[in-house]
């Protein structure tokens, strides 16, 4: 039960710097974003259309990305986002704080990070 809830909020505060680290390089649409997170993780992190689209919709009425809706012949209209500078501001923070607090919990606990 524990175990379920650390997990549980380690998601929950890692998930914009997750977000916002996926569309540095490029534009996404949430699907993408979603899928990537689990297939870079392995399956360690996986996010439900339910949690990923609010965690989205935040970020966007923050200014941290920008949305729109493309449509592309034979497919459905998909909402594609990109990192705003301001994001990027953001996610450079919020790395150097990850950094920090995994250097600390390694100190501490003896946890490697690659």
């Amino acid at each position: 039960m524990v175990t379920h809830a650390l997990e549980r909020e380690l998601k929950r505060g890692s998930a914009e710097l997750l977000i916002l680290a996926l569309l540095e390089d490029r534009q996404r649409h949430g699907y993408e974003i979603g899928r990537l997170i689990a297939d870079r993780s392995e399956g360690a992190i996986n996010f439900h259309v339910a949690s990923l689209y609010p965690t989205l919709y935040r970020l966007e009425d923050r200014g941290l990305i920008e949305g729109r809706w493309v449509e592309k012949s034979g497919q459905r209209r998909r909402r594609y986002y990109r990192v705003t500078r301001k994001g990027r501001e953001v996610l450079a923070r919020q790395r150097s704080i990850w950094d920090k607090f995994f250097i600390a919990l390694d100190r501490v606990a003896r946890i490697r990070h690659a």
